[in-house]
């Protein structure tokens, strides 16, 4: 028994390390916002919704371009007002003529491109010493069009997992804004040298 059993650790070893035997890596999401197969969420809350997202740079300090989604799915009611709620250990600063509100197509899969194209005109400002991205398009967006706030940064200096949140205010005579979901945007550790 130990001997068979030292054997076929040897083996694997050697499968290992001449490149044949390749393992997963566990990611808790890629870069589009896709679902690994091993992703898992400790201490999942109720009422947690994750949102889909593209960023083209998942290196620290690299400039990236985000795409935070809400698609048709993420929302019932039309939106007169939208807050995304940037992580205060978000060390990267951003400008408010670096982001736009658009309407996208596609982007809820893994084999869908996300394009965004129609930009939807906003008065669009940072509160909050910049951890809120306050959006106010001229008329009520519609719930039945995906929607993407889109910006170019520099990814924070650090790796790990950062959640920014949707929160929407729908037209009407309540003047809450409802949470929609997060977009939880991972950087990989290292810079860039």
């Amino acid at each position: 028994m130990r001997f068979s059993h030292g054997v076929i650790t040897a083996c694997a070893s050697a499968a290992i390390v001449a490149g044949g035997l390749q393992l997963p890596q566990a990611l808790a999401q890629s870069s589009s916002g896709a679902f690994s197969i091993l992703q898992q969420r400790w201490g999942n809350r109720e009422g947690f919704k994750n949102l889909f997202y593209w960023v083209s740079e998942t290196k620290p300090n690299r400039r990236s371009n985000y795409f935070l989604i809400l698609g048709k799915n993420d929302r019932d009611k039309a939106i007169m007002k939208l807050d995304v709620m940037v992580p205060s250990y978000f060390d990267s600063k951003l400008k408010t003529k670096n982001i736009q509100l658009s309407y996208c197509q596609g982007g809820e899969g893994a084999m869908k491109r996300t394009i965004c194209e129609e930009t939807i005109p906003a008065a669009i400002s940072l509160v909050n010493d910049g951890k809120t991205i306050q959006i106010v398009p001229e008329t009520p967006i519609p719930p039945d069009r995906t929607i993407g706030v889109v910006f170019r940064v520099a990814n924070p200096s650090n790796g790990g997992m950062y959640q920014f949140n949707a929160l929407a205010q729908a037209p009407g005579k309540v003047d809450i804004a409802g949470y929609l979901g997060s977009w939880v945007i991972e950087i990989q550790p290292g810079g860039a040298r």
